[in-house]
């Protein structure tokens, strides 16, 4: 399954309990209806990028949801924490793109969302042959990756959030959502799958 839709978004949960908060960032996020699988961070070519509006209008309760995930928490008294997503897209829409999940103690939501976004361009910059220099700040190797005309598009979401002063678990999180999978490879692989089962079947009759 290749997913031809993206969208990012971000939210935050407090609560007594640690699973109740994250539910509650989940909902601030718009995404607590679907059941949720991590995947690991390419972003797909031609993968269009929606916003978070018209991607959660796509979505049903229950459905089986792909998505690259960074998740934070703690019941530290006034800890500050985060986490962001980083997603990076390439001009050429027939090659694939990076997303990167980073989660951090201490950071602010713009050194956040800069490292994650830093992380997913320099990934897809390897990838495309773009030289640049690791020790040149995130602003300067922007502006290199852009003059390349290889890579269209930068960008994060990121939360961060202080814990609750009473010790309630916050939870963070910022999350890439897959929806909108090309139904031509869904139809061809439940046909695949039928195939098999009755071919299994008509052995175990023999």
């Amino acid at each position: 399954m290749v997913p031809l839709k993206v969208f990012i978004t971000k939210g935050v949960g407090r609560h007594k309990d640690k699973l109740h908060s994250f539910e509650l960032a989940l909902r601030d996020a718009g995404i607590e209806k679907c059941n949720l699988v991590m995947v690991s961070s390419i972003l797909p070519p031609g993968c269009e990028i929606l916003s978070k509006a018209k991607g959660v209008e796509l979505l049903k309760p229950g459905q089986i949801t792909f998505c690259v995930m960074s998740r934070n928490e703690s019941n530290e008294p006034n800890r500050l924490i985060s986490a962001s997503v980083g997603l990076a897209a390439p001009a050429d829409k027939s090659t694939y793109g990076y997303l990167s999940e980073h989660h951090a103690f201490g950071q602010s939501d713009e050194d956040a969302g800069e490292y994650a976004e830093d992380m997913a361009a320099s990934m897809l910059a390897g990838t495309l042959g773009i030289d640049f220099d690791i020790n040149q700040s995130w602003d300067e190797r922007e502006q290199q990756f852009k003059i390349s005309g290889k890579i269209v598009k930068t960008t994060n979401a990121t939360q961060s959030a202080v814990c609750d002063k009473t010790g309630l678990w916050t939870s963070v999180i910022a999350v890439a959502v897959f929806c909108k999978m090309d139904e031509g490879e869904r139809i061809a692989n439940n046909e695949q799958w039928e195939t098999a089962h009755q071919n299994c079947t008509t052995k175990r009759g023999q």
